[in-house]
């Protein structure tokens, strides 16, 4: 007689069955949660002098850009307050973020003599070797070629913002129209024709909006001759400071020239551009020369012609980066792709009178830094914790499920990207800059940065001076408590800090002279000059 619902054995068979559909639903369900997601895409949007102050998302009370494709970013990601560079000049920071070293451990110091050693460990090398696709498109600027890319073009040198020539792969091509479509055009492109077996991590990196400013024509005009509100410090007397600020050579009165301000025509632009680019500028160009201005009223002028042509740059890219959202929502790429947007270093927009980058003060010291990480940052949050382009190559390793070498000198910024908060993150910050005397005279410095303070040594070859900049009580940056009686305890800590921070990065001090360039300081013989770079152009 077979055994029914009443049957004990019966009874014993059912119960065995449902623990072991239980155990299987509770391997499967804890397996689905401990599984790791797909290996995310990289997608890093790079900028050229890109400053803060531009970005609507950073709120600068000047307003001097509405910008909703980077502002997108920001609202679907994290703003990132603090983003520090090492070392604010165009070529050694993009090498600092390729090896994720500081410049004196990677060999580039300046745009003026250092070349990039490609023999060394980068990032893309690594990732390459982990199974990525990986492709740099757009300016590069380290005078050699491109390693460790499955795919390259890049600018030679500094790049033209019309009809650009390219290298690609080695090979010189020729574009025709604004770089900034072109860079565009070109690395959607080749995420359309990319190994798709494979992660892929694109540096999408623009010229834009380097001097000398040159706008899409599209958009000459866009402010509809509007008048920009002047920062504060635009007519900065510098009392009180070093004379290694004061003596500089990149200010909007002594420095700018005519191509800076479009009083001369480009010459590489074709004859319908050239036409476009003259209907524009000649008459406003006219009444300029009409009024023969000088003094404070040049100053003004200079300033709102700057104004409008860097922001009419920036259009340009804030336009890329929306063309480029829409086609990862295309293609449903975004939700595994992480977004990073940054700028090799800030820019002052008038501020202290200047423009250019170099120094530590603020508007040059940090960098615009966005993370859309869809699933994972939490959208429309900030951080105000202190962060670096030296950090990004260990963070794209990171991403990637790669181990970090132990002699980059940075730190993954994956577990901010998640919203945590490690409690031995970095309070302080060690910077320096070498390049000196071209092209901005800007005189070599060092120093330590933590929220409130920043004590700078300016050390060659005329000075020896510091100054301390209290963002607390000075947020302009205009004055130095270095000598203050009051400030005695925190110059001592801070001190002992950069001793510490010059001792964990390895720097000996002083650096090699080749450091600074081959420009002779004054009284100096003339330094030996190196190889020259591939498509290297004029020092910025």
């Amino acid at each position: 007689m077979p055994c029914v619902s009443s049957c004990p054995t019966y009874r014993l068979e059912k119960l065995i069955m449902i623990r072991r559909l239980i155990a299987l639903f509770t391997l499967l369900t804890s397996a689905a949660v401990a599984a790791p997601t797909a290996t995310p895409n990289i997608l890093f949007l790079f900028c050229d002098d890109l400053s803060t102050q531009v970005i609507s998302a950073y709120g600068e009370k000047r307003k001097l850009l509405e910008t909703p494709g980077l502002d997108r970013i920001a609202k679907e990601g994290i703003r990132f307050d603090r983003c520090l560079v090492t070392n604010s000049i165009c070529g050694p920071m993009r090498a600092v973020i390729q090896t994720g070293k500081y410049s004196h451990a990677n060999g580039f110091y300046n745009n003026s003599n250092s070349r990039f050693d490609s023999s060394q460990q980068t990032f893309p090398k690594l990732l390459q070797k982990a199974g990525y696709s990986t492709a740099v498109i757009g300016k590069w600027h380290l005078m050699t070629d491109p390693v460790g890319y499955d795919y390259w073009q890049v600018l030679p040198g500094q790049g033209a913002y019309y009809n650009p020539p390219m290298i690609e792969n080695g090979k010189p091509v020729k574009h025709e129209g604004y770089v900034t479509d072109v860079i565009t055009d070109l690395s959607l492109d080749y995420l359309k024709n990319r190994d798709k077996t494979k992660p892929f991590m694109l540096m999408l990196q623009h010229k834009a909006p380097h001097r000398e400013w040159e706008p899409a024509l599209r958009h000459l005009g866009h402010d509809h001759d509007r008048v920009y509100e002047e920062p504060e410090t635009l007519f900065d007397a510098f009392e009180g400071r070093s004379k290694a600020v004061s003596d500089h050579d990149m200010g909007i009165e002594r420095t700018m020239t005519d191509r800076d301000l479009k009083l001369v025509t480009p010459g590489n632009l074709n004859d319908d551009q050239r036409k476009y680019w003259n209907e524009y500028y000649e008459p406003r160009n006219a009444k300029y020369r009409e009024a023969n201005l000088t003094g404070k009223d040049l100053v003004k002028w200079r300033y709102q012609r700057y104004m409008h042509d860097y922001t009419a740059c920036v259009k340009s890219v804030d336009e890329s980066v929306t063309r480029v959202l829409d086609y990862l929502d295309k293609e449903g790429l975004a939700d595994n792709t992480v977004v990073i947007l940054s700028s090799d270093q800030g820019f002052f927009m008038g501020e202290h009178g200047w423009f250019d980058k170099r120094w530590i003060f603020e508007e040059s010291l940090r960098t615009p830094f966005l993370v859309r990480w869809p699933g994972v940052s939490k959208p429309g949050s900030t951080s105000g914790k202190i962060v670096s382009l030296l950090d990004l190559a260990q963070t794209f390793l990171d991403l990637a499920g790669q181990p970090q070498p132990s002699d980059m000198q940075g730190r993954s910024l994956v577990p901010l990207f998640k919203g945590e908060d490690p409690a031995d993150w970095r309070k302080s910050f060690y910077y320096h800059y070498y390049e000196f005397p071209v092209p901005h005279r800007v005189r070599p410095h060092y120093g330590v940065i933590t929220d409130r303070y920043k004590l700078v040594h300016y050390y060659k070859p005329d000075v020896d001076d510091w100054d301390l900049l209290d963002r607390q009580k000075d947020p302009l940056e205009t004055k130095n408590f270095y000598a203050d009686p009051a400030y005695a305890d925190t110059v001592k800590e801070l001190k002992a800090e950069l001793t510490r921070l010059q001792t964990e990065v390895k720097e000996t001090l002083p650096p090699p002279r080749e450091a600074h360039g081959n420009a002779p300081f004054e009284g100096e013989p003339a330094q030996p000059k190196k190889g020259k770079g591939k498509g290297k152009k004029k020092a910025e």
